[in-house]
C-alpha cells in the first residue's frame, strides 16, 4: 500500500504572497496612472528618458531586458500620444533617437509621486528597517538568479 503523498497548499508557498501583494500593488499603481492617460509599461519608458537628452531605442531594450520591437511600440504609443519624440540620426538616417517632450517632462514628475505614494499605501506600515530588508531580499534574488526584464505586467 502507498502512503499517502503531502500536498502543499498554495499559502505554504512564498511565491504566492508574493505574486498576491505584487498583483495588489501593480492592480492599484496602474489605476492610478491609467487616469494620467499612460500605461505602466509606457511609465517605465517615460521614467527611463527622465533627465536624458536622448536614448536609442536599441539601449533601451537592452537596459529593460525587452526587445526592440517591444521598445518600437511603445515608443509609438507615446509618440502619438506626444509624450516622446523620434529623431533620425544625423551621420545615419536608420539610427533614431527616443525623448521627452515638453509634456513628457513635465508629466513624469507626477507619475512619480504616484509611484510613491501607491509604494507609501501599500508598505508604508512596515518598520524602515523591515522595508529596507524585504527591498535587499528581493534585489538578492534578482541578483542570485540574474534577472533582467523590469516588470511592466
Amino acid at each position: 500500500m502507498r502512503k499517502a503523498r503531502r500536498v502543499s497548499n498554495l499559502e505554504d508557498h512564498l511565491g504566492y504572497w508574493l505574486r498576491y501583494v505584487s498583483n495588489q500593488v501593480s492592480h492599484a499603481f496602474s489605476l492610478k496612472i491609467e487616469a494620467r492617460g499612460v500605461t505602466v509599461a509606457e511609465w517605465v519608458i517615460l521614467r527611463e528618458l527622465y533627465g536624458r537628452d536622448s536614448v536609442a531605442p536599441s539601449a533601451l531594450a537592452d537596459r529593460l531586458g525587452m526587445t526592440r520591437g517591444a521598445i518600437s511600440k511603445l515608443a509609438d504609443r507615446l509618440q502619438a500620444k506626444m509624450l516622446v519624440t523620434r529623431t533620425a540620426g544625423k551621420a545615419d538616417r536608420r539610427y533614431q533617437e527616443l525623448a521627452l517632450t515638453t509634456a513628457g517632462r513635465v508629466l513624469v514628475p507626477e507619475l512619480s509621486d504616484l509611484a510613491d505614494q501607491n509604494d507609501a499605501e501599500f508598505f508604508g506600515n512596515l518598520k524602515s528597517a523591515d522595508r529596507a530588508t524585504l527591498q535587499r531580499i528581493m534585489q538578492e534574488i534578482v541578483r542570485q538568479r540574474g534577472l533582467r526584464s523590469v516588470p511592466i505586467d
